[in-house]
């Protein structure tokens, strides 16, 4: 199993390139099964989970091809999605147990084929997350559910028809399904309180593209007049706005200065604004995201993750690392999920002061950190593990990498790239 060693220290200085977002690419590739037509997908990320949903498609009769001839089509950066009727509509535990955000394709192909068949996606690391929006909202939307031997068995003989959905909570992958289920049903669907995420927003200018006619994109009220078929089309992947808060937190954590090209600033502005408050530096350049750290030392500031425009839960574990190596102390408090602070443990083994109550955590800054072996649990806390070991002194070892590989594309080389020590270690 692979591991990442850090010798900490090194200021990072240069340039990151940021790829496309995983969490905007993984419901683009399910909206394939909306048309027999072709999706061509451009920006895609190398990633385990872009992997991992290509295989559920194939299992679905989807034909998945890289298009090397497109711009930027070189090594498999742009699939070509092709979705013909699937001989069996459904979407087994194998695959959907290795990543949640399979469970998207049930939308799409209750819409398109009346019928679908989908693993429940249980717990996972952070928390339980359960899909009771996603079938309420179909059920809304006409559709027959039952849950049998661990299956959705979804049916709209009929087809689906447009109603009202009001979601009691934001919840970005319910709003993904039932946005793309809604496309297909008959009349007029509106979603209200739906997420606002940068990632919700690109599905639905993906879904306008292929011929849905969406109203109230970005906002938290959807309104879809639904139509017989959808066509293809072309569309490229936004960035990943989680990746370049990441390296702007890695900049402000080492003392270093990078330039993140392709980020989009206006949708890290909670970020950006955390930062600033704590003592660094960020702005928006020509062509992506500027970031270094201040002239003064980092300060402690509070924290609460919160549905966009707020502070992202994928940004909680990052942005505690750097409080506790902050000056004065924060309160950081997760309202998100119910489980995310398994990080904290593996972070006071290499010297932070961090107390847990509840939701939230109290962290008071420590001089520096020390190096020590690790466990990550979770995609997110490795790569807190990761920016911990680059601020630390001595050496960091991060085992169970593979949380980290299904995010974050070739993380090693473009933190080396920057200065610093870091690389992997294969058993």
């Amino acid at each position: 199993m692979d591991r990442i060693r850090i010798r900490g220290g090194a200021p990072l200085n240069g340039r990151i390139p940021i790829g496309g977002s995983k969490n905007a690419a993984l419901p683009l590739m399910a909206a394939c099964l909306l048309t027999g037509d072709t999706l061509s997908l451009a920006n895609l990320p190398h990633l385990a989970d872009i992997s991992t949903m290509a295989h559920l498609l194939a299992e679905l009769g989807a034909e998945v091809e890289m298009n090397g001839d497109a711009p930027g089509g070189h090594s498999g950066r742009v699939f070509d999605l092709t979705a013909g009727e699937p001989a069996e509509k459904t979407a087994p535990y194998d695959l959907v147990r290795r990543m949640r955000a399979s469970v998207l394709v049930l939308g799409p192909l209750l819409a398109r084929w009346g019928e679908a068949r989908v693993s429940l996606p249980g717990g996972c690391a952070i928390g339980t997350r359960p899909v009771d929006l996603h079938l309420d909202g179909l059920r809304s939307l006409g559709a027959e559910i039952e849950l049998q031997e661990g299956y959705i068995h979804a049916r709209a003989p009929g087809g689906l028809s447009g109603g009202h959905i009001l979601f009691p909570s934001v919840s970005v992958g319910a709003t993904e399904n039932l946005l793309m289920a809604a496309v297909l049903a008959r009349g007029e669907t509106e979603i209200a309180n739906a997420a606002r995420e940068p990632e919700v927003a690109d599905l639905a200018r993906c879904l306008v593209a292929m011929g849905a006619a969406i109203e109230g994109i970005g906002t938290d009220t959807l309104r879809i007049q639904g139509t017989d078929a959808l066509h293809g089309a072309s569309y490229r992947v936004i960035p990943d706005r989680i990746e370049a808060g990441t390296y702007a937190v890695a900049a402000a954590i080492t003392g270093g200065d990078l330039s993140l090209e392709g980020a989009d600033f206006e949708s890290m502005e909670a970020l950006a604004d955390i930062l600033t408050r704590a003592g660094a530096e960020i702005g928006k350049i020509e062509g992506g995201v500027h970031v270094k750290r201040g002239a003064g030392a980092i300060c402690g500031v509070d924290v609460m993750t919160e549905p966009f425009p707020g502070f992202p839960t994928d940004m909680q574990a990052q942005i505690m690392t750097l409080m506790a190596v902050s000056e004065g102390a924060s309160m950081i408090t997760e309202s998100i999920f119910e489980n995310r602070f398994m990080h904290v443990p593996e972070l006071c083994r290499m010297g932070a002061d961090i107390n847990v109550h509840g939701a939230s955590a109290i962290v008071r800054g420590v001089a520096k950190l020390s190096g020590a072996e690790l466990m990550a649990t979770d995609l997110r806390a490795s790569v807190s593990l990761i920016l911990a070991g680059l601020a630390a002194e001595g050496e960091t070892i991060v085992n169970r990498v593979y949380h980290l590989d299904r995010g974050y594309e070739r993380i090693e080389e473009k933190l080396s790239n920057c200065g610093a020590e870091v690389e992997r270690l294969q058993d």
